[in-house]
């Protein structure tokens, strides 16, 4: 699917939940539909995500992701279990100064991925085929994000050593993970709860911020 052949209401669903979210609508909107483009193109035949319907996507995929993006600083960030690039993408889309690394160890969707970093011209974005635990870059990143991977101690135990001293996990959850929260390990500290009003999404969406101890 084209850009030019998204329903006009689908354009309109992202035009108004960018505003909603602070964002430049008239610049982000060409660059986010030509990814939920692609994305929609390649998930008929890989089974990218399990959400087939594009309107759905701009919800629950675009208007998700960028809900964070307050809270994202222009820094070194680490996306874990991306999947199609969510919410790597979309960040990368909304702020060029971020530097992000999409790691994800499914092939297909890394094959995507590639893809999706050279159609949309991302130089602020690159691929690691890896699964996290096995990404041999300690200490390299100010922030990592995980949107569905695990739960808060298993990020970590996955994803920890990739983190900076004092960096800090962004993690997407629904609801309020307080159980999560309190059997967190040693060293790392929830710094921030931020309850996340995420467009068109019925439902709770919390962004847990949690630190590593410096």
């Amino acid at each position: 699917m084209n850009i030019s052949s998204f329903p006009q209401a689908l354009q309109d669903d992202l035009n108004r939940g960018l505003t909603t979210l602070g964002l430049d609508g008239d610049a982000l909107s060409p660059p986010l539909l030509a990814y939920l483009a692609l994305l929609d193109r390649w998930n008929r035949t890989y089974n990218l995500t399990a959400i087939r319907d594009p309107r759905e996507m701009v919800t629950r995929h675009l208007l998700d992701s960028l809900a964070m993006h307050p809270f994202v600083e222009n820094e070194a960030l680490a996306d874990l279990g991306t999947g199609p690039g969510l919410p790597g993408i979309p960040l990368a889309i909304a702020k060029p100064q971020l530097r992000v690394t999409l790691v994800e160890s499914n092939g297909k969707k890394a094959r995507f991925l590639r893809e999706a970093v050279r159609t949309l011209g991302l130089t602020n974005a690159r691929v690691a085929e890896s699964r996290a635990e096995a990404l041999d870059e300690p200490a390299a990143y100010d922030a990592l994000t995980a949107r569905a991977l695990d739960v808060l101690a298993g990020i970590i135990e996955v994803g920890g050593h990739l983190l900076k001293p004092g960096g800090k996990l962004l993690a997407m959850k629904g609801l309020r993970p307080d159980e999560e929260i309190a059997a967190l390990p040693a060293g790392w500290t929830v710094s921030d709860i931020h309850t996340l009003a995420v467009p068109g999404l019925v439902g709770e969406r919390h962004l847990v911020i949690v630190a590593r101890d410096a």
